[in-house]
């Protein structure tokens, strides 16, 4: 019950911030400041559970590091991005799509994201509250995958933004090392990091349901919001060269060659 009620604090505090990302998209006219806050989201929530929850101190710190860490550089690099960029491609997509009453539509878009954000918490909340000693050998081995997985999302963020910044770029795809062996290796390495905190949630009680965070990652990547928004937006302003990139890069995995759109 006590695990139930941190989660509707949760919910409350996730879905007040996504309102103040959606008044942001108001006063600027740019919906992606969803993005930064639902990174954002996730680094506030893992940090109010190692806070509160009663588990062991060791992992509770690591709660606060991993969800907190993550979530804190990914935010603000999103937020740079938002502050000092045009659109987002897939929100122009939506924009599209949607035509007309868009306000509102955006606003139940972000509230539905702060519902997925603590979706998405539930491994640290049980990490937070599981109280035996720290360093369970599949920790140990989430811990290392996390490590991998943050490395690789920095580097393919970088690579992206130093591509973004060379003169002659603008308008061409970017193939520049990670995005060379994948046309989405930022959003691979992100899965990876919910595959690692599932990991090192699965000992806990009930940890097993922390599982359900990469596969709603999974989903969302691959089927919603992710890849399928920006390949067509990427299609539609880049075209052959693009296509071009389809044939020969996989979308998703790294060192996968040749993937059609999924």
């Amino acid at each position: 019950m006590q695990g139930l009620t941190t989660l509707l604090f949760a919910q409350g505090v996730a879905s007040g911030l996504m309102f103040v990302a959606w008044l942001l998209y108001r006063a600027t006219d740019k919906a992606s400041w969803v993005d930064a806050f639902w990174a954002g989201n996730i680094a506030v929530l893992a940090a109010g559970y190692a806070w509160t929850q009663p588990g062991d101190p060791t992992r509770r710190t690591l709660v606060a590091v991993a969800g907190g860490l993550w979530g804190l550089r990914l935010a603000l690099h999103l937020a740079v991005r938002v502050a000092k960029g045009p659109e987002d491609p897939r929100y122009l997509t939506l924009r599209a799509e949607w035509r007309d009453n868009l306000p509102a539509r955006f606003l139940r878009f972000f509230q539905v994201q702060a519902v997925v954000d603590v979706v998405l918490s539930v491994p640290f909340l049980l990490m937070a509250r599981d109280a035996a000693p720290f360093g369970r050998p599949t920790e140990m081995a989430g811990l290392v995958l996390w490590v991998v997985a943050l490395a690789g999302e920095s580097v393919a963020d970088a690579q992206l933004a130093r591509f973004k910044r060379t003169r002659g770029t603008a308008g061409r795809v970017c193939r520049t090392g990670l995005w060379g062996v994948s046309r989405h290796p930022n959003y691979f390495f992100e899965w990876l990091v919910w595959c690692a905190v599932a990991l090192m949630a699965t000992g806990a009680p009930w940890g097993l349901v922390s599982w359900s965070a990469p596969a709603m990652m999974l989903y969302v990547l691959l089927r919603v919001t992710g890849i399928p928004l920006t390949e067509r937006q990427a299609v539609a302003s880049k075209g052959e060269e693009y296509r071009a990139y389809q044939r020969e890069v996989g979308a998703f995995v790294p060192w996968r060659r040749g993937e059609k759109t999924l």
